[in-house]
């Protein structure tokens, strides 16, 4: 695939696609995430793949979105049919985020193919936009869950499907405090349907793929989309594009008080939080 993302076959009527930027904590710049999007596609042109495996390279599943990249969209071909990269004022930026961010976890949660994402180490304010949309989640003992966005004088992550994910106290509370979700609390919840030792995650997702691969096709994918379809009317699509438009009144703000997207501050906060976690010493 790319230098970002590999694409994997570990055995027949499995893809795998592993987030290959470890060195980065698979922080997520431009050319990540179309490599993902490309990936994907290769999985559902392939008509021999029946299940899709997300996984990551390294300790850590994503740090989110990298905040040293350029997110300039020179050169780059739209996959949710927006456009208006160029443009002034806010209009370009909300047409960025609304291609690489919202538009890209809405149309990966609707693939017709069931996914599961493999998750070990951290997963951090956009790292759950890209586990979030997958179907399962099998997680390692170790993995931890966080958006500490609010941190920078924001809503959330953009792909705002908190409610849903925790529930309306945990999610509250996961974003007023910025702290993390173990991944024991997280199958407490609902959020991840196995919690596995770390040594055993990759064979313990594969067992499951071939669980999922064993089932008719077609009545998979037709319970997906009625899941999916629940979700819609449960009010999850436009609760994701309220909270898009939300979102993007905060950059307004940070923009008027600060001259950048997000309150600079926020950056200082979420490493001195990381690392009393990691340390609690």
């Amino acid at each position: 695939m790319t230098d970002t993302v590999r694409y994997e076959q570990p055995e027949p009527g499995i893809a795998r696609v592993v987030l290959a930027r470890p060195e980065k904590r698979n922080a997520q710049d431009r050319e990540l995430l179309h490599a993902l999007d490309d990936a994907y596609r290769r999985a559902l042109a392939d008509e021999q793949v029946r299940v899709i495996v997300l996984a990551a390279d390294g300790p850590d599943f994503s740090a989110g979105h990298d905040l040293d990249t350029d997110w300039s969209m020179a050169g780059a071909q739209p996959r949710t049919l927006t456009g208006g990269f160029d443009a002034p004022g806010a209009e370009g930026w909300f047409a960025t985020e609304e291609e690489l961010f919202t538009g890209l976890c809405l149309r990966w949660r609707d693939m017709p193919r069931p996914t599961i994402a493999e998750v070990r180490g951290r997963v951090i304010g956009g790292g759950l936009m890209l586990v979030w949309p997958c179907d399962l989640i099998v997680a390692a003992q170790g993995a931890s869950f966080v958006d500490p966005v609010v941190a920078f004088d924001m809503n959330g992550a953009e792909y705002f499907t908190h409610l849903w994910e925790l529930g309306a106290r945990r999610a509250k509370e996961m974003l007023f405090t910025g702290e993390r979700i173990t991944a024991e609390e997280a199958l407490s919840i609902g959020m991840v349907n196995r919690v596995v030792p770390d040594d055993e995650l990759e064979e313990a997702t594969l067992e499951l793929a071939r669980r999922v691969a064993a089932r008719p096709q077609f009545g998979v994918r037709l319970a997906k989309r009625s899941i999916n379809h629940g979700l819609d009317l449960q009010g999850q699509r436009a609760a994701v594009e309220a909270a898009f438009g939300v979102h993007h009144l905060a950059h307004s703000h940070n923009q008027r008080l600060h001259s950048g997207l997000v309150d600079p501050r926020g950056a200082a906060v979420i490493r001195d939080e990381a690392r009393a976690a990691d340390d609690p010493t």
